[in-house]
């Protein structure tokens, strides 16, 4: 019976498997007893995850830095709205071709930030999500985007079946989260997630080791832009409306917090950080409207303190407790 409850690996990944289950069947029943905000509310927090999974995977598997993710989430939304709109194409193709309208963007961006690292790189990615919301309101792109008066979106629905827009919508996102996070997690634990981390460590190592750092470096900067374009495209339909100053620096900034809160090289913390960077600013407006910006940022900077790496400080904990106890472990009599 004490082996049962001892903390080590087994009966931890049991554990996760446990909860993901319960997890799942929570997260499939919630919208029958949920009102529309709270609905709206979770669906937001699952974009949120997708786009965090996305960054997590460049930043903590690959190395690079980028603090400007929000301008892929802007290219997701506006490739899905103009696809929807001025095209009629469905919803659902509208969301992969988002994906992989992001991802080509991903691509041709991490191509000349081959030349960059470090503090370099991240300077570059800045610039590009400050620039994205001018580049949408440029005349030429202003009858496919609406310009500065932005677009409206169509919200999914079904003509059979008794599930409302929100439900439904709701039920696509989390499937598309689902669906990514199986993704992601397939792609670190596969030759191109390994040949992630040699990059990471030192990519001088790995080059020797046969490893083509170009090409994964910026497959590394596709794939997450395609995370972050399914996320924009998913945001746009549940907002119904997209508009330049949606997708500004904050946006980036918001999912670097969450990629933080969450924990770097952490798929799974993507969950946690999409929960902060959501219902820790409501509800420090709730509490004082003048103070929530103050309150916030001492949340974030209590949880740095106490959390070094995130919320995966608690599972690194774990893990070493439950390797302390392994190796602590008796012999057996004979």
């Amino acid at each position: 019976m004490k082996n049962l409850f001892a903390i080590n690996e087994r009966n931890i990944k049991m554990l996760n498997l446990v909860l993901l289950v319960v997890g799942a069947l929570v997260l499939i029943i919630l919208p029958i007893f949920m009102s529309s905000f709270l609905i709206f509310q979770t669906t937001q927090i699952m974009i949120y995850v997708i786009a965090i999974m996305g960054l997590n995977l460049l930043v903590g598997f690959s190395g690079q830095l980028s603090l400007g993710h929000g301008a892929f989430f802007a290219v997701g939304a506006y490739s899905a709205g103009i696809l929807m709109n001025s095209f009629e194409i469905h919803y659902s193709i509208a969301i992969v071709t988002a994906g992989l309208i992001a991802f080509l963007f991903g691509i041709m961006f991490g191509i000349p930030a081959l030349r960059l690292e470090g503090h370099y790189l991240a300077m570059a990615t800045f610039a590009l999500a400050v620039a994205m919301p001018q580049i949408i309101k440029l005349s030429i792109f202003e009858d496919l985007t609406g310009g500065s008066q932005g677009m409206a979106i169509q919200k999914p629905s079904l003509t059979i079946g008794s599930l409302s827009d929100d439900q439904l919508l709701y039920y696509i996102t989390l499937i598309c989260t689902i669906c990514l996070y199986w993704v992601a997690q397939n792609l670190i634990h596969s030759r191109t997630g390994r040949a992630w981390l040699a990059i990471k460590e030192n990519a001088t190592s790995a080059k020797t080791m046969g490893i083509n750092i170009a090409f994964y470096k910026t497959m590394a900067f596709g794939v997450s832009a395609a995370f972050n374009g399914i996320a924009g495209a998913l945001s746009a339909m549940a907002v119904q409306y997209i508009a330049p100053e949606s997708y500004t620096f904050y946006l980036s900034a918001a999912i670097l917090v969450g990629l933080v809160v969450g924990g770097v090289g952490w798929i799974a913390g993507a969950i946690w950080g999409a929960i902060f960077v959501l219902l820790i600013p409501n509800a420090a407006e709730t509490v004082s409207k003048e103070l929530a910006g103050a309150m916030y940022g001492f949340f974030l900077i209590a949880l740095v303190f106490f959390l070094p790496n995130g919320v995966s400080t608690l599972r690194d904990y774990f893990n070493f407790v439950g390797l302390k106890q392994t190796f602590n472990k008796k012999p057996l009599k004979e």
